[in-house]
């Protein structure tokens, strides 16, 4: 049985689903599907303190790191800190 790899496109669509006004930048640490470097504008992460944003995303990725993200590196920003 072949087990299908999260792709970029995947974990964008999840992300922006999650928060709908940001902008992705998705990078495939190893070329493997499962460490991947996340960069996060987000307008609600305005009023969040770092800790909370990445809690955030690890909400919205929650399944995917269980069994598909070996490592994730997260920069979550909000537009103000551009």
């Amino acid at each position: 049985m072949q087990v299908e790899m999260l792709d970029p496109q995947r974990l964008t669509a999840l992300i922006v689903a999650a928060f709908p006004d940001a902008i992705v930048e998705v990078e495939d640490l190893t070329g493997g599907k499962d460490h991947y470097r996340l960069r996060i504008v987000s307008g609600e992460f305005e009023e969040m303190k770092p800790l909370q944003r990445h809690r955030a995303v690890y909400a919205a990725l929650r399944a995917e790191l269980e069994h598909d993200i070996h490592a994730l590196s997260l920069d979550t920003r909000a537009p103000s800190e551009l």
